[in-house]
């Protein structure tokens, strides 16, 4: 029996051996891949490992179990890493994977961008701008009213001054003064753009009515009332003759210089040595500016549509 138990350890200690030169053989191959620090980190862990191997048979007496065998369960135990753990990874000749999972998560945790870059490039842009508000429409209160009142007011004088200093034009000097006939009525006609007007004069006191209306009535802004007392006023027959307008056509601004041009020409017919001062400040031509027409295939008589490529 002693002679069979000696035989016993005998191959259990070469085993042994045989087990350790190998490891020590493929641990050295991955230690040349390895940088410098870790071979000599792994070089320690493995002599501990191959001294505890060789323990491990002596320690168990006359039991046929090889180092391999005993081994297993140790890989196999808990969490709690050990020596013989670690190294038996190692010399399987790969890479440690706790360590390349714990690269892994580093790299992973480099790329991830902040919670500070996703708040902000999740969020919409214009999202903290509050909403304009529209009011509805309310009452003019009195106050508001009365400004309004006398800022037109204060337009209406600064149009009748701006028309006063344009008609400061000394009146027509008349060599003799023209008595028209009671009886007698002159007519003629006054264009403006689409307006017409056709005029009657006729001996009175300066009475002005325009489609059975006075002219301060018909025509709101003062001064449309001086365009169309014009020509009476550079002649000075204002106050000796009454005129009746019937006009038609065309907007206000265009009647007013449609009554003009009707006035002067039947003043020319009264006294034709006005023609010539008449001539000269414009007031017997016939203003022939006008809207020009819409053309086919444009917006309006110039305006072109948006030119689209496609």
């Amino acid at each position: 029996m002693a002679d069979d138990e000696r035989r016993d350890e005998e191959v259990d200690n070469d085993g042994a051996q045989e087990g350790s030169g190998e490891d020590e053989e493929s641990a050295g191959r991955d230690s040349e891949d390895q940088p410098a620090e870790v071979q000599g980190e792994e070089t320690v862990v493995e002599d501990e490992a191959t001294r505890e191997q060789t323990a491990e048979p002596e320690d168990s007496g006359g039991d046929d179990e090889t180092p391999e065998q005993t081994a297993e369960p140790e890989d196999s135990g808990g969490d709690d890493e050990t020596p013989e753990q670690t190294a038996e990874p190692e010399g399987s000749g790969g890479d440690r994977p706790e360590a390349s999972e714990e690269r892994g998560r580093d790299r992973k945790s480099r790329d991830r961008p902040s919670g500070d870059g996703e708040s902000k490039r999740e969020a919409v842009p214009g999202a903290e701008l509050e909403p304009i508000a529209i009011e509805p429409e309310r009452e003019l209160s009195a106050e508001e009213r009365a400004r309004l009142e006398a800022e037109a007011e204060e337009r209406a004088r600064r149009e009748a001054e701006a028309t006063a200093e344009e008609g400061e034009e000394p009146a027509v000097e008349r060599h003799t003064a023209v008595d028209l006939p009671a009886e007698s009525r002159i007519q003629a006609t006054g264009k403006r753009k689409t307006s017409i007007a056709r005029v009657v004069v006729r001996s009175g006191d300066g009475k002005f009515e325009v489609n059975e209306r006075t002219v301060d009535e018909y025509f709101p802004r003062p001064y449309l009332r001086t365009v169309a007392r014009q020509a009476l006023v550079t002649t000075g027959y204002e106050d000796a003759l009454d005129v009746r307008v019937r006009v038609h056509g065309g907007g206000i601004s265009g009647q007013a210089g449609a009554v003009r041009h009707g006035v002067a020409r039947a003043l020319v017919e009264i006294d034709p040595e006005l023609r010539g001062e008449l001539k000269r400040r414009g007031l017997l031509t016939r203003d022939a500016r006008a809207k020009e027409r819409r053309k086919a295939g444009l917006k309006k008589a110039r305006k072109r549509p948006q030119f689209s490529k496609r």
